[in-house]
């Protein structure tokens, strides 16, 4: 029986797991013609975005937030620097490759809800599918609608829906296919006050539950509060990284790089 020195020191506890990166951006640049002149948005970002995590994009008007957002959603391409989505560098993928990585890997609810009138709420649901991407079992749609609290509206039309309830529409559409990473572009900027956080309870509690990470664009500081984390865009490069701010450190950041322009 082996006794334990009392005067060595405590056993170490075991290392915590390692975080993975789900969304990475080095060096980042983008640049759009503006007649005979470049106008760069994005002037050298890099961050990296942790697998499982809530992230909000933040930024005054025209700093860059839906550029940075396309970026990673790969539906724009940097100007130069690299981005990774999942471990795969978006820069190495070529022609159909892209779509079929976007369609297959990613989700994506906008303002706009998007959702093709003539279909059911069940069907617009399954549209990735019907565009190409695996098949969605119906188990697994019935699912995802319950998780939106919308399991008994599959049959409506969207014209027969709330604002609220078209986007938990998109927000299952989005989640649907199982994606490794979710991209909301002002999910909830046409929404009253009540419905927005309404809806965004569901779209984080939804991808909390299916442990997929979340980039979320924003203006609203209130929306911004509910992350794991807030990124401030200024100057074409992140100005601010926050952790878990209040409403209040939102305010005065975005305030700083208004005042800063």
């Amino acid at each position: 029986m082996t006794t334990l020195d009392p005067h060595s020191p405590p056993p170490l506890p075991p290392a915590p797991p390692a975080t993975r990166t789900a969304v990475r951006f080095t060096d980042v640049r983008k640049s759009y013609p503006d007649g005979d002149h470049t106008i760069e948005v994005l002037s050298g970002v890099n961050v990296a975005i942790e697998e499982g995590s809530f992230t909000a994009v933040m930024g005054p008007s025209g700093s860059g937030k839906s550029t940075f957002l396309n970026i990673a959603a790969g539906l724009d391409a940097p100007s130069s620097g690299s981005v990774e989505v999942g471990g795969q560098d978006l820069g190495g993928l070529r022609g159909d490759a892209v779509t079929v990585f976007r369609r297959d890997r990613l989700g994506f609810v906008f303002q706009a809800y998007n959702l093709l009138p003539h279909l059911t709420v069940a069907e617009n649901v399954e549209l990735p599918a019907l565009l190409g991407a695996p098949a969605i079992d119906p188990a697994w749609r019935q699912q995802v609608l319950g998780l939106v609290g919308l399991a008994d509206k599959a049959g409506r039309l969207p014209g027969q829906l709330s604002g609220g309830q078209a986007q938990r529409v998109a927000i299952a559409r989005a989640l649907a296919t199982k994606p490794a990473v979710v991209f909301a572009d002002e999910p909830t900027g046409a929404l009253d006050p009540h419905t927005a956080t309404q809806v965004l309870d569901v779209l984080q509690r939804t991808a909390a539950h299916l442990r997929q990470t979340l980039v979320l664009v924003t203006h609203d500081p209130a929306v911004a509060s509910a992350a794991d984390r807030v990124l401030f865009l200024g100057g074409g490069v992140i100005a601010a990284d926050l952790r878990r701010p209040t409403i209040a450190q939102i305010t005065g950041q975005l305030t700083a790089l208004n005042e800063a322009r």
